[in-house]
């Protein structure tokens, strides 16, 4: 009499192995993507771009892309131009929230989560310290002070 087991087996480590494939495609296509969206507010003047990988830290989304804009105008300027670049890319359902008043606009595209800032909003929320990493330094000079460091006491 015969087992099926190994044949079990060997069926289970193929969806393993086709799945496992599927993510590692999946993040090179992220990583595709966020750069795309990168070259396209470095074009535009986009300041203090910051390209997070987020893949092992959360389900959401594979990168967290962080930039400035130097006004409401220029955040919702470089907005439509991510939105109109991905979507020659064939990108159709694009999340997009806050471009009304244009002080932090997020764009959702999927495994990539873009958020435009103008530089006060952006020290404002530092998202960079839920990830742990620093402020760029022209942000910095703008955040308001950490109650944490103060040396009273």
């Amino acid at each position: 009499m015969t087992s099926d087991a190994p044949q079990a087996n060997v069926k289970e480590a193929n969806v393993l192995t086709t799945t496992s494939e599927k993510r590692k495609a999946a993040k090179v296509e992220s990583r595709k993507l966020a750069n795309k969206v990168v070259e396209i507010l470095d074009e535009n003047s986009a300041q203090d771009i910051l390209d997070i990988d987020i893949s092992e830290k959360s389900s959401v989304a594979d990168v967290m892309i962080v930039a400035s804009g130097r006004s409401n105008r220029h955040v919702g300027a470089l907005a439509d131009y991510v939105q109109r670049g991905l979507k020659e890319l064939g990108m159709k359902d694009l999340g997009v929230e806050g471009l009304e008043a244009s002080d932090w606009v997020l764009i959702d595209a999927g495994d990539v989560i873009l958020h435009i800032f103008r530089p006060e909003v952006r020290a404002f929320y530092n998202l960079e310290k839920i990830w742990s990493l620093p402020l760029p330094e022209s942000v910095r000079a703008l955040a308001p002070a950490d109650p944490s460091m103060d040396q009273e006491g």
